[in-house]
């Protein structure tokens, strides 16, 4: 991958900091995620066409706030600050920053005034995300400031002599809508980048990656769920090391309709791949017995998974290494990213929590790819379609799905609307607009009229998730058509007993996240 044009982001800390990265990678152009105190020396070593410095929750003036080696502005490569990065540029070139009297936090107007460089191409008046506390109050006479707010009069600037900029508004959000310009405008007029970036054409990089590190005769236990990411796990190590591949699938009783069958005829018997079966439904459901928090939940299944793993791979000769589908968004909401400093929005049981004493090395090919670019991979190594474009699905599973105590026929009760709801999303041809759709089972007893009698005892609230994003990192709700939500709610309440409600889900991430535990 080093052969290809970089752009490095030095991570200070900020949750979207990944979608620096995603927008990046949107213009085919290759980047990677830094600490923020990475040497000048090794960036220069990189070779790298740029550099951004992400947001962050420091102040530039705390005592203990991170700061970049100060030798980066003397590469004389372009450097765009993003919100803390631009205090970060400024405070290091020659600005002042402070905390502001006015807190902006949301959508505001920004008013251009130099439509050039990393505005070129913007209205003199657009709408843009601020969230920030600080403010640069002052630069001396090496910036020219080049867009204002009505609280921030400095919210965009440039060096005069360095090829240094900043804005102290957020582009790589959605909620600015023409901020995949101003990225643009960075990578290919400001770094002069051409966009050799291409996921499927690196294949024969991530494939001898997994064989240098696996050696010539170690064998490789995967952790095969049936979703997306350890699917093209699956497919890359087996064609980077063949036979040595073994999937484990663990059928853990928290798996959507007909997930293990699925499996077994994609991997075994289409792909002709080593797949051991492990039925641990009972084991699973006793541990969970009786668990009302979804983060205990998550705990003990993670705990769980590791046991079984260990116990599977007992007999597997020389097997050093286990495959995960870990990508950048696990990384990131589990506090795991560049820096170290995010906070954790949830913890996910295949991140940072494998313990020294199982003896497995990580083999994590797709830790630094998004969603899309795992699922444009999976069509390139030939996975079918239907499975590659399979919505997500929690490693938990059902788990934090059902909310409440996890019991057999709440379960079903569950896999049972769920199946409705992508059942009418295919025939409807809604499902690929969807990013992510599934149903969830709320512990809420409801009044209803069930026939002539009135019912309570025994009813239960599903609540419907349909959400569109294009990264995993912000999400929104979607604007089904109100027929099919009917329809959908109509066939869950009359097809399934113990449900007399549905409800739908309209809260976009953030401040929600997709899923609901």
């Amino acid at each position: 991958m080093e052969a290809h044009e970089t752009i490095a982001i030095l991570d200070f800390g900020s949750q979207y900091s990944q979608l620096i990265a995603r927008r990046v990678r949107e213009n085919h152009v290759y980047c990677e995620l830094l600490p923020p105190n990475t040497p000048a020396e090794r960036l220069r070593a990189m070779g790298v066409r740029g550099i951004i410095l992400s947001g962050g929750p420091a102040s530039v003036y705390d005592e203990h706030a991170p700061q970049c080696d100060n030798a980066i502005f003397t590469l004389d490569v372009p450097i765009l600050g993003i919100c803390y990065g631009m205090q970060v540029a400024c405070a290091q070139l020659g600005g002042n920053v402070h905390g502001s009297e006015s807190r902006e936090y949301g959508r505001v107007r920004l008013h251009v005034t130099e439509p050039t460089g990393i505005l070129a191409h913007l209205p003199s008046e657009t709408s843009v995300w601020m969230s920030h506390g600080d403010v640069v109050s002052a630069v001396d006479d090496a910036f020219v400031s080049l867009a204002a707010t009505a609280d921030c009069p400095i919210a965009a600037v440039r060096h005069t002599s360095r090829p240094v900029f900043g804005v102290q508004f957020h582009p790589e959000v959605t909620h600015t809508p023409l901020g995949s310009q101003i990225v643009r405008n960075f990578v290919y007029d400001i770094c002069n980048c051409r966009g050799d970036w291409r996921v499927e054409r690196v294949i024969g990089d991530l494939v001898e990656s997994v064989r240098a590190q696996v050696g010539p005769d170690a064998r490789v236990i995967c952790g095969l769920s049936g979703g997306v990411d350890s699917s093209v796990v699956a497919a890359l190590v087996h064609r980077a090391i063949g036979e040595r591949l073994v999937c484990v699938f663990v059928d853990n009783g928290l798996l959507r309709r007909d997930e293990r069958d699925m499996v077994e005829s994609t991997f075994r018997d289409h792909f002709g791949m080593t797949l051991r079966v492990v039925d641990a439904r009972e084991r699973f459901l006793n541990r969970l017995a009786g668990v009302l928090d979804p983060q205990e939940k998550r705990r003990i299944i993670g705990h769980e998974f590791i046991d079984v793993f260990k116990e599977a791979a007992q007999d597997v000769e020389q097997a050093h290494f286990l495959a995960q589908g870990t990508i950048y968004p696990d990384v990131i909401e589990s506090g795991h990213g560049a820096t170290g400093q995010a906070a954790m929005i949830k913890s996910h049981h295949n991140v940072g929590g494998l313990p020294e004493e199982l003896g497995f090395e990580l083999v994590e090919p797709l830790r630094l790819l998004f969603k899309d670019e795992v699922r444009h991979l999976g069509e390139a190594l030939g996975l079918p379609e239907d499975l590659v474009w399979r919505h997500p699905f929690p490693g938990p599973g059902l788990a934090v799905r059902v909310a409440g105590e996890l019991t057999v026929e709440r379960l079903e009760l569950l896999r049972s609307a769920d199946e409705i709801l992508l059942e009418e999303l295919r025939a409807a041809g809604w499902y690929r607009k969807v990013a992510q759709g599934f149903a969830v089972l709320v512990p809420v007893e409801s009044v209803g009229v069930m026939g002539d009698g009135r019912s309570y005892e025994g009813q239960h609230l599903v609540v419907i998730r349909l959400v569109e994003t294009s990264d995993f990192m912000t999400a929104d709700w979607v604007r089904i058509d109100q027929d099919l939500l009917g329809l959908i709610s109509n066939r869950i309440i009359n097809e399934i007993p113990g449900v007399n409600r549905v409800a739908y889900d309209v809260s976009s991430k953030p401040p929600a996240t997709i899923e609901w535990q």
